[in-house]
Parts: structure tokens; sequence; C-alpha cells
């Protein structure tokens, strides 16, 4: 059969999403990115904030649409909000065939023919509100009382993927899972505890990607700096990075989700002295107020984050620093949101992702009043967003007229004749980009590695030529 899937969400889930087309295509299925031809329809949710959950519905209903004198006859839902509302999905839209949940990716095969497509039930919270392209739904069976068991699956160097990335680059989930209990996060309940994958299994996996001409690697997982710890091998990261350095034809390999309490030395002495392992450190804040710090329930303080930032600046001379805030989480206050701005503008972030809270049931927080309003929240992150930008683009003018090194991802999307580049302290889709003027694109490939003079800056983008 023909099998056309969607993914949604973060590189973890789009990870899961490669190995259920691998399955797929292993099975001797069809794959297809037009969804009107295809005979069955995936759709791997997210479901971990309310922006989220809305764009995983919309997207299961377009898919339905499919089954309406289509070709399609199977609509299978899979990932994070079907781990979480399976049995409501199955209620509101009654097109859906089979639920799988973040544990049961390898069942994909079953659910695609019909054979095994569990629709086992767990009461989740109230309060998800779908709309079915269908008048009224189907009887459903009663769900048993209790919880499903948490998931356990984790894939590894053998289990087939059909990459969704471009060529020269692709992510490595190197653990699954959370043991962190943050107020505002659902994830340890979506993905169970944290698991590593074995070193062996990754470095298996690196030098195949390597084989098939991946340039750069990125390392991914909830919590990339506990890698090793729950099998009791402490600095596991440090020596995976020393591996990996070793893997012919790898050029960098980047480190995504770092958490600010497991940053050991060794992880930093092995970015510092690996040449191929990017100076690049991923590491989610949430915000810079001990007390609303507190509140989320994170282990760190606004001094031991002053003291880490400083002491990764000493040991990893150049390192790109990338972080993501919360704002408007419950309680927050004014002084709060000038405490987290003063603590932008003292460490010089290269990038910054501000987030409103979303008030997510399922998560300690639910039981707070979510008393901050949404137009004081999106001021808020219009607020530090804007003085990022004004941080960035003074950095950025100084940069005109330096050399740098880049990966060049492809031709522009907005211009013909001009193509888009990377440098090394930039990450795929979620950074700002460099793009090439005054030569000719189709002198160069994606993945070619490039000397260039910065000529221009325009907001975050840098402006550059061979």
């Amino acid at each position: 059969m023909k099998i056309g899937l969607v993914s949604l969400g973060c590189p973890k889930n789009l990870v899961d999403s490669e190995v259920m087309l691998g399955l797929a295509a292993q099975a001797g299925h069809e794959l297809t990115q037009d969804p009107s031809a295809a005979d069955v329809l995936v759709v791997n949710t997210c479901a971990f904030i309310d922006s989220a959950k809305q764009e995983s519905i919309d997207t299961i209903l377009e898919m339905a649409e499919h089954k309406k004198g289509g070709a399609c006859r199977r609509l299978i839902v899979t990932g994070c909000m079907a781990e979480r509302y399976r049995d409501e999905l199955k209620k509101a839209i009654p097109e859906i065939d089979a639920v799988l949940g973040t544990g049961e990716v390898p069942q994909i095969v079953g659910a695609i023919s019909g054979g095994a497509a569990p629709l086992a039930f767990h009461r989740s919270p109230e309060g998800l509100a779908l709309q079915s392209s269908q008048p009224a739904p189907c009887p459903e069976p009663a769900a048993p009382t209790g919880r499903r068991e948490a998931p356990t699956y984790l894939y590894d160097a053998s289990t087939p993927r059909i990459f969704a990335t471009p060529r020269h680059y692709a992510y490595i989930k190197i653990a699954e899972g959370c043991d962190y209990k943050c107020a505002f996060c659902i994830i340890p309940t979506l993905r169970g505890a944290y698991r590593s994958r074995p070193a062996d299994s990754i470095v298996r996996e690196a030098r195949a990607l390597a084989d098939r001409g991946v340039k750069e690697l990125l390392l991914i997982s909830q919590d990339t700096t506990f890698y090793g710890i729950d099998r009791g091998e402490r600095g596991a990261l440090g020596r995976l990075l020393r591996q990996l350095n070793a893997v012919d034809g790898l050029e960098w390999v980047r480190l995504l989700y770092l958490y600010p309490t497991t940053i050991d030395e060794d992880t930093l002495a092995a970015m510092a002295e690996c040449d191929k392992v990017c100076k690049y450190i991923d590491l989610p804040l949430q915000h810079a107020s001990n007390d609303v710090l507190k509140r989320m329930k994170r282990p760190g303080t606004r001094q031991s984050y002053d003291r880490l930032l400083t002491r990764i600046r000493a040991q990893v001379p150049g390192v790109a620093l990338r972080t993501t805030f919360i704002v408007g989480f419950p309680g927050e206050t004014e002084a709060d949101v000038a405490e987290l701005r003063g603590f932008v503008s003292d460490h010089a972030f290269d990038h910054v992702g501000v987030f409103t809270y979303s008030h997510e049931e399922g998560t300690s927080a639910f039981t707070l009043d979510d008393d901050v309003p949404a137009k004081t929240k999106a001021a808020r992150r219009a607020s530090v967003m804007s003085l990022q930008k004004s941080l960035v683009e003074e950095r950025q003018q100084a940069r005109i007229g330096g050399r740098v090194r880049v990966i060049v991802d492809g031709p522009s999307s907005e211009h013909d004749l001009v193509l888009k580049a990377r440098l090394e302290t930039q990450a795929p889709d979620i950074d700002a980009s460099v793009f090439l003027s005054e030569c000719d694109p189709s002198a160069y490939r994606a993945g070619d590695f490039l000397d260039v003079e910065i000529v221009g800056a325009n907001g975050y983008d840098l402006i550059a030529r061979p």
C-alpha cells in the first residue's frame, strides 16, 4: 500500500516518524508525499502545549478528509497526543482507525494492515475540545480503569529509518524519556522514564549515517547531558563525543537539549578538544527569577546559572549559547520579568526563544491559578524578544568583514540566486541563517563546506559571499 505520514512537533518526534517510515518500507509498503494518493495516512502528533495540540487536531481533520471518496482507507494517529488522549481522539474523530502511543512505534506495520492496531485506553484529563468531520461520534468500548504502563520503547542502530531531513544532516536520539518533574511539563508522562542507548549502538548508527553522506550529526534527547547516568555510566557523554569525533566522514557533531544541572566538566572538556564537536550549547533555562524557578520546580537558581554560563564560556572559548524561556508562569510578576531581561542582557546569548506559559492539564502547575492574562503573557514575550533582537543586531553588525566557515543547506526559498547556509554556531530550523550571494548556486551542493566573508547583516541573519 501507499503510505503517507505527517510529522509534527520536535526533532525527537521526527526520529519516531523516520522509524515508522523505515518499518513500513521494510514491510514492503510504498511511501508517498502526496496525501491524496495514500492508501494509509499517518499523523504523528505533538501535545506539548495548546498550540501544538490544536495543530495536531487540525492536521488529523485535514487528513480525515482524504477518506471521503479518495484513496485513503485507513487513518492512523500516533505520537504524544495519541499517548495523552487516545480514547478522546477515537470518540471525537471516528475516521481514525488506529491509535498508537509513543511506546508503540514498532506496531505501525500491524496498524497499517489493520491486524494489530491496539486500542488500549487510559483515563486522561478532561477539557480537550475536538471537532469531528462527521456529525456524531461512533460509540466506543468503556475505558478500563487506571493508566497504561509508561512507554519503554527506544530504537537502536539496527532499526530501519527513512530520513526526512536533507541528506547532509540527521538526528540521532541518544536517549528517551525524562526523570525530571518540572511543574509545566507533561513529557515524563508522555515519554516515560529516562533511558539511554548503549554507546556502541549510537556509534554504529553514526558510522552508517556518515557512509550515506551525512556531514552533520545532531544528538537529541529530553536531557542530553543526563546521558548514561541512568545506566550508572558517569562521564558517558564525554566518552561518546570523543568516539563520534573519530567517525570518518562526519564534519560536525551538535548537542541539543542540555540541562543546566547535569553539564559536567568532562563534557565541556570534550567539546573544547574535539574538532568535530560544535562549540554550541543548547541550554533551556526557562527563567532567571529564583521565585519563578522554584515554582516551576527547576533545580537551578539565578546565581547558579550565572556561574554555569561563566564557566562554559571560560572552558569552551568561542561557544555559542542558545536558551529558551517561559514567561507568564503562574505568579510571575513584572519584577520577575525585569530580572529575566537583566539576565538576557548580562549573558549575551547567541540565540533566545521565548514561549508563553501554556496551562496544561496533567502537570503539577495545573493546580495553580493561571493568573497571568494572555495579553500580558504576549507583551512580556515581545519585551524579552525585542531586547534579544537589539542585542543580536549590534553583535551581527560587528561581524561584517570577518571570514567564517559555513555548511550549505541549499537554495534559499526566498530568492533563486541565493544559497542558504549555516555557521557552526547555528542549528538547522531553529536558528538564524547565512545567506550567500554573489555566487553561482549551481556550483554548490547541500552539504558543501565553504569559507565565506560576511558582507552584511539583516536582523538575526548574516549575508556573505564565497
